[in-house]
């Protein structure tokens, strides 16, 4: 795959850039149900093994994402639980929400940096779909952690695995 996930910092912003080749519809509708989310979430070897989305302002996402390969080593086994609390929705155009650390009972983790994150989908020529996403953390050392935390790498082959989803999908 030769379109990759591009990341810029601007201050406590990371901002995720990729164009995919996909109607910007589909792009939407597979950030949208738990159904579409748990073919794709999550890093290589990774997989969501609980998954619930009430996709509406004031709805949550929360799931959990699970390691399964053998090969990562100390990762193998582990749980990372996320919670995400929806402001705002426009049909195919933007998805805005909360983005925390959390545990299996929803609770937000203490001492993890959550970040405000809108995302968008923009039609290109060519039935392509540029999404761009933007993360606000409340400083850059906040910022700084996740991306310790080897988050780059994460959204990066998270992106990879959306393309061969919405491949799947458009046939």
């Amino acid at each position: 795959m030769a379109n990759k996930m591009t990341f810029t910092v601007d201050g406590s912003v990371l901002i995720m850039e990729r164009e995919f080749k996909a109607p910007r519809e589909l792009v939407f509708e597979a950030h949208s149900t738990a159904e579409h989310l748990s073919a794709w979430w999550g890093p290589r070897g990774w997989t969501l093994s609980a998954c619930t989305v009430d996709f509406r302002p004031g709805g949550i996402w929360h799931y959990c994402m699970k390691c399964i390969d053998k090969n990562q080593g100390d990762f193998f086994g582990f749980e990372s639980w996320g919670k995400a609390v929806y402001k705002e929705i426009v049909t195919s155009e933007k998805i805005v929400y909360t983005d925390y650390f959390s545990d299996a009972g929803g609770n937000e983790a203490e001492g993890m940096p959550a970040s405000e994150i809108a995302v968008t989908f923009e039609q290109l020529e060519g039935n392509r779909t540029r999404m761009v996403s933007r993360a606000r953390y409340e400083s850059e050392e906040a910022l700084k952690k996740v991306v310790e935390m080897g988050m780059e790498q994460g959204i990066s082959e998270t992106s990879d695995r959306l393309e061969e989803y919405l491949e799947s999908q458009s046939k």
